[in-house]
C-alpha cells in the first residue's frame, strides 16, 4: 500500500497469507497489487514471474520470520532464506530491466557478543540459531551475487537490516505484540520468556522507508550497493516488560505480564543496531517514538476489532507518517 500511494506500480510475489486473519486479506491487499501465488523456494516459478514483468526494482522481504520455528524445523528454514534468497537474485540475473535490488535480511544476522553498544554494518556475521545463521548466510549470498554478477552490469544490489519491526496488522504466532494483542483481547495475561530482554523496537513504516531511500539511491548510484541498518534511536531500545507494560497502558488491559517458565531455546539477551550510517548517507533517521509507534500499533487492532475499514486506517497511518518525514 505504501507503494501504491507513491506512485509505483507493483507486483508481488508470495505465498498464500499464513494466518487467519491476515493483514493483505483485511487491507485487500490485490487491489494494491499484481499479486502473484508462488513459493520463493521454486526458483522456475520465480525466474518465469521476473521475466515476465520485467522490474526495474525488486525488494525481496520473503522469509520464514520466527526464531522458534527455525528451532523446530530448521531444513525449511535454511531453504526460504538462503536458497529463496539465491533464486531471487539468479533470477534478476537473467532480466535486463533490474537496475536495483534490495536484500532485507534482520539486525539479528550479526555475531552476537551482548555488547551494548549497536551493530555496525562492518561488524561480525553470524548467528547462533537457525534463523539468525540463515539470515547471515543471505547476506554472504547477497555479496556474492553483487560482486560476481552485478557490479559489472551496474546494478545496485545492497542489503537492508531492521529492528524488531512492530505494527498493526501482524497476527503470527510467537510474537510478541501479536500475542499481547490476543491476550488482552481475551483477558488473559501475556506470557513471556525473556522479559528482562532488549530490543530495537521501531513502527514497520520507519524501515520501509529507509527500503526506498536505498532502492531509489542504488537506482542511481551504484556506490549505495553495501550492507545497511535501519534501527530505532538508541533511546527507544527497551526491555521486552517494558513493551509489554506499555502495551496494556495503552488498551487498557486489566492484567500484563507472566513469565513463561521452562526451558527455552537460546535467544540473544541485547541486540542494538547503529544506524548512523543510514543517516549520514541516506538522511534517513527514526521519526517515530517507542510510545508512538505502539500508540499506531494499538490503534490499528482496535480498529480491527471494531471491524473499522482497516485499508483506509492502514492509508491514513501511511499518510500522517510520510507528512511526518516531509517536514523533518
Amino acid at each position: 500500500m505504501l507503494l501504491q500511494h507513491l506512485g509505483a506500480e507493483v507486483t508481488g510475489f508470495a505465498l498464500p497469507t499464513p494466518t487467519s486473519p491476515a493483514m493483505f486479506d483485511m487491507i485487500a491487499g490485490t487491489n494494491c497489487c499484481n499479486h502473484i501465488l508462488g513459493d520463493i523456494r521454486d526458483a522456475e516459478i520465480l525466474t518465469n514471474a521476473v521475466a515476465q514483468h520485467e522490474p526495474d526494482i525488486v525488494l525481496h522481504l520473503a522469509a520464514q520470520p520466527l526464531v522458534r520455528a527455525s528451532y523446530a524445523d530448521p531444513v525449511p528454514n535454511f531453504a526460504t532464506n538462503v536458497m529463496g534468497t539465491v533464486h531471487i537474485l539468479d533470477a534478476c540475473r537473467q532480466v535486463p530491466s533490474v537496475k536495483a535490488i534490495v536484500i532485507i535480511t534482520t539486525d539479528k544476522c550479526y555475531h552476537n557478543d551482548n555488547r551494548t553498544t549497536g551493530y555496525t554494518e562492518d561488524d561480525k556475521l553470524g548467528g547462533f540459531d537457525p534463523y539468525s545463521n540463515s539470515k547471515a548466510c543471505a547476506e554472504l549470498v547477497t555479496a556474492s551475487y553483487r560482486d560476481s554478477f552485478f557490479a559489472a552490469r551496474k546494478v545496485g544490489v545492497a542489503s537492508a537490516r531492521a529492528g524488531n519491526v512492530i505494527g498493526g496488522g501482524d497476527y503470527a504466532e510467537d510474537r510478541l505484540v501479536p500475542d499481547a494483542i490476543r491476550a488482552f483481547i481475551e483477558g488473559n495475561t501475556v506470557a513471556v520468556r525473556n522479559p528482562s530482554a532488549v530490543r530495537p523496537w521501531q513502527h514497520v513504516l520507519e524501515p520501509l522507508y529507509g527500503y526506498l531511500l536505498l532502492a531509489q539511491s542504488l537506482y542511481v548510484d551504484q556506490s549505495f550497493a553495501a550492507g545497511w541498518n535501519f534501527g530505532p534511536a538508541a533511546s527507544d531500545m527497551a526491555k521486552v516488560e517494558v513493551v509489554v507494560s506499555k502495551l496494556a497502558h495503552q488498551w487498557g488491559a486489566a492484567k500484563g505480564m507472566a513469565v513463561q517458565l521452562g526451558s527455552h531455546p537460546h535467544e540473544a539477551a541485547m541486540l542494538t543496531l547503529d544506524s548512523s550510517h543510514a543517516a549520514k548517507k541516506l538522511f534517513w533517521t527514526p521519526k517515530l517514538n517507542l510510545d508512538q509507534t505502539l500508540e499506531m500499533t494499538v490503534d490499528w487492532y482496535r480498529a480491527a476489532l471494531n471491524r473499522s475499514d482497516l485499508a483506509d486506517i492502514t492509508r491514513q497511518q501511511i499518510i500522517s507518517y510520510l507528512a511526518g518525514v516531509s517536514h523533518a
